[in-house]
């Protein structure tokens, strides 16, 4: 059986900031989704514990920071722009936007060669 994270009181209070700011189905203190036509307390911002996997997989990524803190994975700066990136693997090096130009850089490289080759060629 796997543990849920806990969350320390700064982390909950951080957590329950971001629920309020993005979370979709926060009404007020309720979730929808558990909304059976009765008003349901959000779980997630009375708990201590990672429960909720909406807010795990849609809100808590918004924060790497926070995401990286309550589930102990490794955090790292982008080479480019120094922000700072969430490492699930050991390839990633850029945040996502530096990674959309560093694409289109190396892309671009690659195509000024491949013409550069095919000039000598002929």
């Amino acid at each position: 059986m796997r543990m849920l994270p806990r969350l320390t009181p700064k982390q909950r209070q951080k957590a329950n900031a971001l629920i309020k700011r993005l979370c979709a189905n926060y009404d007020g203190g309720n979730c929808l989704v558990l909304d059976d036509g009765e008003p349901c307390v959000c779980v997630q911002s009375i708990s201590y514990s990672l429960l909720c996997k909406y807010f795990r997989n849609a809100v808590l990524p918004a924060e790497p920071m926070l995401e990286a803190n309550i589930l102990g994975t490794r955090l790292d700066r982008c080479v480019s722009c120094g922000a700072p990136i969430l490492k699930k693997g050991n390839r990633k090096k850029y945040c996502d936007r530096c990674a959309v130009r560093a694409y289109k850089k190396q892309q671009t490289e690659y195509a000024r060669r491949k013409w550069a080759e095919s000039k000598n060629r002929g």
